[in-house]
C-alpha cells in the first residue's frame, strides 16, 4: 500500500488534500478534476487514459456505471497477428496494466470512519475496517479498490465450500481464494508418505494445511511471510477446529526442522506481480519456485518427499521451459518418485475471447512427488 502519499485537488476555489490510499502501490493522480452525475463517459475515459484523476461528487450509483462505461472502453483490444505465446502474454499484461491504470482514476472520497459521502452510497466500514484496519482518518481511494473489497469482504462472509476439506475456507482481503479446485483435488488424492508432520509452505488461506490436517496428518507446520495471509490462515484453521493439530508460523518459505512431507503450490508464472494479491499468481524469475526446490533436501527426514503442486501455463506461454524444471529438480538433488495431472476447472478455461485462451484450455496442474537421490 501507498504510506504517507497525499492527493490534492482545487474544489470550490480552494486547495484541498487528503490521504491518498490504494493497496496495488499506485501513486496518487497529479491532476484531479471534481466529476458528477453531468460527465459523460467518452470524457471521462480521454481524461482517465491522460492520468487524470475524477473525484467524484455525484451519485454513488451514478459512479458505478460510468465505471463500467470506461471498462467497456478500456476492453477494446487489439490481438498482434502472427505473435509468440510469449509476446501475447505480454502483450496483455501490459493492457492488463493499462486498464488498471484508466479504471483507477475514478475517485472515492472517504470520511475518517470509512463512510463514503455520497448519495446512494452503501455503507463499507467493516469491509474496508476488514482491508485496511481500523479507521485514522480523512482518505481518497478508487472506485475500482473498492469494489474489490466489497467482493472480498463478500467472499470472506460466505466463505468457499471445499468438498475434500468438508468445510469452508475465508480468504482475506488480499489473500488468494482457493476457487482453482484442481489443486486441492490433488493433495487429497495423493498417496502420504507419513501422517507425523508436514509442512505447508506459502499456506495462504491455509487450506492446504487444513487438508493435510483432515486427512490424518498428526501436525502441521503451515508457514508465511505474509501478515494477511497468517491472519486468514490462523482464523480458517480455528474455524475448523484444526488449532490443536496446525501451527501457523510466520517465515520466509521453511520452518525451522524436518518433515517427511513438505507441501508447496508456488506462483506458478515468472513475471513481475501489479498487485499484493498477484504475488500469489506471479513470481518474478521464478524465485520462489526455485528457493523451494533448493531446501527441499535439506528439509526432509529420511524416507520423505516434497509435493510440488504447478501449473505448466508457463510452459505453454513460452515462459519457463520443462527441461528448466527438470533441471532445476536434478541441481537440487532431487528425483521424481511420481506425478499426478488434473486439467483446470477455472471459468478462463473455457472462455474463447481471453487473449491466453489457447495456453490456459489446454493448461495442466500437476502435483510433483520429489525425493532426494541415491537415498
Amino acid at each position: 500500500m501507498t504510506d504517507g502519499a497525499i492527493i490534492i485537488w482545487k474544489e470550490k476555489s480552494e486547495t484541498r488534500s487528503a490521504r491518498w490510499r490504494s493497496e496495488r502501490g499506485a501513486s496518487p493522480p497529479k491532476r484531479v478534476i471534481i466529476g458528477n452525475d453531468t460527465l459523460n463517459a467518452d470524457h471521462a475515459y480521454r481524461l482517465a487514459c491522460e492520468g487524470t484523476g475524477i473525484l467524484w461528487r455525484g451519485d454513488f450509483q451514478n459512479a458505478r456505471q460510468l465505471l463500467q462505461a470506461l471498462a467497456r472502453r478500456a476492453d477494446r483490444a487489439e490481438s498482434k497477428a502472427g505473435a509468440t505465446p510469449a509476446e501475447t502474454f505480454h502483450l496483455y499484461r501490459q493492457a492488463q496494466s493499462q486498464r488498471a491504470r484508466t479504471l483507477g482514476m475514478l475517485l472515492l472520497p472517504f470520511e475518517a470512519d470509512h463512510t463514503i459521502p455520497l448519495r446512494r452510497a452503501p455503507d463499507v466500514r467493516q469491509a474496508c475496517e476488514e482491508a485496511y484496519g481500523p479507521a485514522d482518518g480523512r482518505y481518497v481511494a478508487s472506485l475500482r479498490e473498492l469494489l474489490g473489497v466489497i467482493g472480498a469482504h463478500e467472499w470472506r462472509k460466505r466463505g468457499i465450500e471445499i468438498p475434500a476439506l468438508g468445510g469452508r475456507i475465508h480468504p482475506h482481503y488480499g489473500v488468494f481464494a482457493p476457487v482453482r479446485s484442481e489443486y486441492v483435488g490433488l493433495v487429497a488424492e495423493a498417496p502420504l508418505p507419513a501422517q507425523t508432520l508436514a509442512f505447508d509452505i506459502g499456506t495462504g488461506t491455509g487450506v492446504l494445511a487444513a487438508l493435510l490436517a483432515r486427512r490424518g496428518v498428526a501436525r502441521v507446520g503451515a508457514t508465511d511471510h505474509d501478515l494477511r495471509a497468517l491472519a486468514c490462515a490462523r482464523e480458517n484453521i480455528d474455524r475448523l477446529g484444526l488449532a490443536s493439530r496446525v501451527e501457523i508460523v510466520q517465515a520466509d518459505l521453511f520452518p525451522e526442522g524436518r518433515a517427511p512431507l513438505i507441501v508447496c503450490n508456488p506462483p506458478w508464472i515468472p513475471a513481475r506481480p501489479s498487485s499484493p494479491l498477484e504475488h500469489a499468481v506471479y513470481d518474478p524469475d521464478g524465485r520462489m519456485l526455485g528457493a523451494f526446490i533448493t531446501g527441499i533436501a535439506a528439509h526432509l527426514s529420511p524416507g520423505g518427499e516434497g509435493w510440488l503442486i504447478l501449473s505448466d501455463l508457463a510452459e505453454r506461454l513460452g515462459l519457463r521451459s520443462r527441461e528448466h524444471l527438470l533441471a532445476a529438480f536434478g541441481a537440487a538433488g532431487l528425483e521424481v518418485a511420481g506425478r499426478m495431472d488434473a486439467q483446470p476447472t477455472h471459468p478462463r478455461a473455457a472462455d474463447a475471447d481471453d487473449p491466453l485462451y489457447a495456453a490456459r484450455a489446454a493448461e495442466v496442474t500437476s502435483l510433483w512427488r520429489l525425493r532426494p537421490r541415491d537415498r
